[in-house]
């Protein structure tokens, strides 16, 4: 492999020729050959939002040239598109205040610039006004923010929309109600089918809340929160830099001693992404529950049928939209326990368990995203009610009873129900032969239509 020689205050090293980090990147990837789960793409996107900021900020208050800062900006706006992926080769498990991974971001920047005939030194120039102990923990909040306005939430709000279609189609078909996994009263589809939607939207609106803590940004904090050698108003020069170029409200935290060493609102916002994984875990189980069969299995919905579900029972079809759904939200959950660990570690002033928990929360919100568009197109749009199957289990419920006890009374109404399940008889039979009601009586009262 052909090298060149980097420097840094602790040496030279060799360096792959062909790439465009520099010493410290490289010590890092020797020192650190643990796991290989790179920084999440959504933090190297974040500094690179969070570095053309920065850049055009100094360059206001005169810390950076234009043709520098200009620099700066240029680089960041490649990464931003993707095209020096390989350039960011650092895994999460390293430094616990990412430094490995903000001055990464920094070296690739300043060979880039040198590509184009610019000298940028990656501490002086790039990293001027700045501590990767502030850095860090806004691109942080940078990469959460952006996720979770632009990847979860919409895809949380498509599969809102898909029940609410749903829920619009079928206003009257009437269904029997179950709780504690037995028999109960009646309720129209629709009104099941809408506490799913409200499932998806409750937590949409827990994440818009998270996201104004997220928002604010420990920018301007540098070290341990003083703000040592970062200019005056710079947090909101910088701050505005981003709000113009993500369309999100990022404001400075008011208290860099919050923000260098709690990371209670990534905690909060989790908490959100939690929230929707429990609640997309019951839907889903709804589902492939009133799903089950085709003939021996409650058999109420018809759901699409994507693929082979056995390598040995030829025509079986299996749930596989609902059970990814459940890992991720199993998954989701585990993270939830990681990132709350890792935010209850922030000693003096400085949280050292950043890259961790930048890591479990990107992946929550991509697995969330990516699975909500999943199950939607390729079930909850396909979804189908079994008309007939509804209406059998509907007439034959026991739970009918409950309508007559304003009639019979409620001891009354619990024999009739006791005497149709034991004779084996339909709940119409056990009343007339108690002589409870007539005929008519019975069909004028037990209306499923009048008790949703």
């Amino acid at each position: 492999m052909n090298t060149r020689i980097e420097h840094d205050t602790m040496g030279e090293i060799a360096v792959p020729a062909d790439r465009r980090w520099g010493a410290q990147t490289q010590r890092s990837v020797e020192n650190f050959r643990i796991g290989g789960q790179r920084q999440p793409k959504e933090i190297i996107t974040a500094f690179a939002y969070l570095k053309d900021a920065c850049a055009r900020a100094n360059a206001q208050v005169g810390k950076l040239t234009a043709e520098q800062a200009g620099a700066i900006s240029a680089a960041c706006e490649e990464i931003r598109t993707g095209k020096w992926d390989e350039e960011f080769p650092l895994v999460v498990w390293q430094t616990g205040s990412g430094t490995q991974t903000n001055m990464n971001v920094n070296e690739v920047i300043a060979h880039l610039a040198a590509d184009h005939g610019v000298v940028l030194h990656p501490n002086d120039h790039v990293n001027a006004s700045q501590s990767s102990n502030d850095t860090f923990p806004s691109a942080l909040h940078i990469a959460a923010a952006l996720s979770v306005a632009n990847d979860v939430i919409p895809a949380a709000e498509r599969l809102a929309a898909a029940f609410e279609t749903l829920e619009k189609a079928y206003p009257d078909l009437i269904r029997i109600g179950r709780t504690h996994l037995q028999d109960a009263t009646p309720l129209r589809f629709a009104q099941e089918v809408s506490g799913w939607r409200e499932l998806v939207e409750a937590p949409i609106r827990m994440l818009k809340l998270a996201l104004t803590e997220l928002e604010r940004l420990a920018i301007g904090g540098t070290a341990v929160g003083t703000g040592l050698n970062a200019p005056k108003g710079y947090d909101e020069m910088v701050c505005k830099q981003l709000r113009e170029m993500t369309g999100l409200e990022f404001v400075p935290d008011t208290n860099k001693f919050h923000a260098l060493t709690s990371k209670d609102a990534l905690v909060f916002a989790h908490g959100a992404l939690k929230a929707l994984a429990a609640n997309l875990m019951k839907i889903a189980n709804d589902i492939r529950f009133e799903a089950s069969g085709p003939r021996c299995g409650m058999g109420e919905l018809h759901i699409p049928e994507n693929e082979p579900g056995s390598s040995i029972m030829p025509g079986k079809v299996n749930p596989t939209q609902c059970e990814a759904v459940t890992m991720v939200a199993v998954q989701v959950m585990g993270n939830d326990a990681a990132i709350g660990m890792a935010a209850s570690q922030g000693n003096f002033q400085l949280n050292v368990f950043l890259p961790v928990s930048a890591y479990n929360f990107q992946l929550s919100a991509r697995l969330l995203a990516d699975v909500m568009d999943s199950f939607r197109t390729n079930c909850v749009e396909g979804i189908t009610p079994n008309v007939e199957r509804m209406a059998y289990n509907l007439h034959n419920s026991l739970m009918l009873v409950t309508c007559l006890t304003p009639k019979i009374g409620y001891e009354a109404a619990a024999k009739c129900a006791k005497k149709a399940l034991d004779d084996g008889t339909t709940l119409k039979e056990a009343v007339l032969s108690l002589g409870l009601l007539t005929a008519e009586e019975f069909d004028e009262t037990v209306r499923p239509e009048k008790m949703v």
